[in-house]
């Protein structure tokens, strides 16, 4: 996904070199273009000095007892709870999502607060099979000091996961909130920070450059959720200080439609998909394959949800200006290499940065539609001949963090899920899942598992223990121990006379 630490569009900057802007970080309406407020944006001493109070907070709290790690997250989800109004009209006015979608995201973030806190003190190592006289087994540590880079899509859900895995696991974080919601970032950071002891818990805003200054400190891991581009960077610069990192980054997500599905649930499925927050979520539809034998049915009724959208007025701006341009861009690409837009497709007057649910035919995989992630409410429709062609499509491409299937055969979707190379493979349902889910992306999507009792593997480090019994003692060495014991209590007693 586009935005937060390290945005696509920055350029790659080191701490020797960084500034903060003297105007800080300016945050328009994306509805009426007009400026909410600027935001400072963290000196470089400032960045290095949140880096050492984690620091010198760390070794305290990876010592707290689990159990007291877990009634501070469940103190630090009533606060957020408490909130939640505010947080939620601050999301509004910054990235533009509905109030009533932002406080779900943010009830989200609620549960999973409370998730971790109950997952964190069961968190357990594992015995290992050894000689009958020993023990091995393995425990699970801190890795120190947590990087916490997060996005602006859905700022408070994404960031409670990564705040609540960090902290119940004993490690000490700093948040650096995307730079597109930094007020929003900094209040979320004003809520759940008093619930932890001093230096256990720090928010510091900026935009790219920050973010690059957190990832080259001398950090033991960095979370990241956002671009390829960014993430590649972060994990170069893991590699150099030796970080663990964390990655959940960018996604082009097919969404394969089987001959044998009603084309027009199939094409509420894609509309969920493609529309939802204006198409500004990660496991987004991006790209469509629909059989040849349903194609017509399915384009129609696809072309009517999105028309229903534009009509009335559910579909939110995207997040800026900047945004909407690089959506265009695509569309404008896909235009002139041939596609069809039988629905929006064109930038719409007025203010602020709202882009039409657009649906577009006659696609192929030479458009960056169907080959870059777009983030934005694009659906984006390629008509194949088989499944089989619709699968190897599907399976096309260098990103792998998710894709879905709709289909009543068991063949097709057994050969799906063992072909796709992605994270998650959903069957007959674009969103959804159990709780506690979760996902390793593939590809230029990321690495390393993102939310659920995974992600505090990731958060932790493990040890192996091993314990053997010592030989036994032989007669003559328990003698001789016994008749050094005697002479040292004799020596002892001689003193205390003495």
């Amino acid at each position: 996904m586009p935005s937060i630490a390290t945005d696509t569009t920055a350029q790659d900057s080191t701490a020797q070199d960084f500034t903060a802007r003297p105007e800080g970080i300016t945050i328009r309406n994306p509805r009426t273009g007009e400026v909410l407020w600027t935001v400072p944006e963290a000196e470089p001493a400032a960045v290095a000095h949140a880096v050492e109070v984690a620091r010198s907070a760390a070794a305290e709290w990876a010592s707290t007892a689990p159990a007291e790690r877990a009634a501070a997250l469940r103190k630090a989800a009533k606060a957020l709870e408490a909130a939640a109004r505010e947080l939620a009209e601050l999301n509004f006015s910054e990235t533009g999502r509905p109030v009533e979608e932002s406080l779900a995201g943010i009830g989200a973030g609620i549960s999973t607060l409370e998730q971790y806190a109950e997952l964190g003190p069961v968190h357990r190592g594992h015995s290992l099979r050894g000689n009958r006289l020993a023990a091995d087994y393995t425990v699970a540590e801190p890795r120190g000091v947590a990087i916490l880079l997060t996005p602006w899509n859905d700022p408070v859900a994404v960031a409670c996961g990564l705040i609540g895995a960090a902290l119940v696991s004993g490690n000490t974080a700093v948040h650096k909130p995307s730079e597109r919601c930094p007020r929003l970032g900094e209040a979320l950071g004003e809520v759940l920070a008093p619930a932890f002891p001093p230096g256990v818990f720090q928010t510091v805003s900026g935009g790219a450059e920050v973010g690059a200054l957190l990832a080259q400190s001398e950090v033991d891991v960095i979370a990241h959720v956002g671009s390829s581009a960014g993430g590649a960077r972060i994990a170069r610069a893991g590699a150099l200080t030796g970080a663990h990192v964390i990655r959940e980054n960018g996604g082009n997500d097919p969404l394969l439609v089987d001959r044998d599905v009603d084309p027009g649930w199939a094409a509420g499925q894609a509309a969920l998909g493609a529309f939802s927050n204006s198409g500004q979520i990660c496991v987004a539809v991006e790209r469509i394959y629909v059989h040849e034998d349903i194609a017509a049915e399915f384009c129609a009724a696809l072309e009517a949800e999105a028309a229903l959208r534009n009509t009335n007025g559910t579909v939110a701006p995207l997040v800026d200006l900047r945004m909407r341009d690089e959506v265009h861009a695509q569309v404008a690409d896909a235009l002139r290499q041939g596609a069809r837009a039988v629905e929006g497709g064109a930038l719409p007057d007025g203010p602020g940065s709202f882009y039409p649910a657009t649906v577009l035919l006659n696609c192929t995989d030479r458009m960056q539609v169907m080959t870059e992630e777009t983030f934005g409410p694009i659906a984006p429709v390629q008509v194949v001949k088989s499944f089989d062609d619709g699968l190897r499509l599907a399976c096309s491409g260098r990103y792998g963090l998710a894709a879905t299937v709709l289909s009543g055969n068991i063949v097709h979707i057994q050969q799906a899920v063992a072909a796709l190379p992605v994270g998650t493979v959903k069957i007959n349902e674009v969103f959804g899942g159990a709780p506690g889910g979760a996902a390793q992306p593939r590809g230029e999507s990321g690495a390393g598992f993102g939310y659920g009792p995974e992600l505090l593997d990731e958060f932790s480090r493990v040890k192996v223990v091993h314990i053997a019994a010592p030989p036994a003692v032989s007669d003559s060495a328990a003698a001789a121990g016994r008749e050094s014991a005697g002479a040292g209590e004799s020596a002892a007693d001689e003193r205390d006379q003495s």
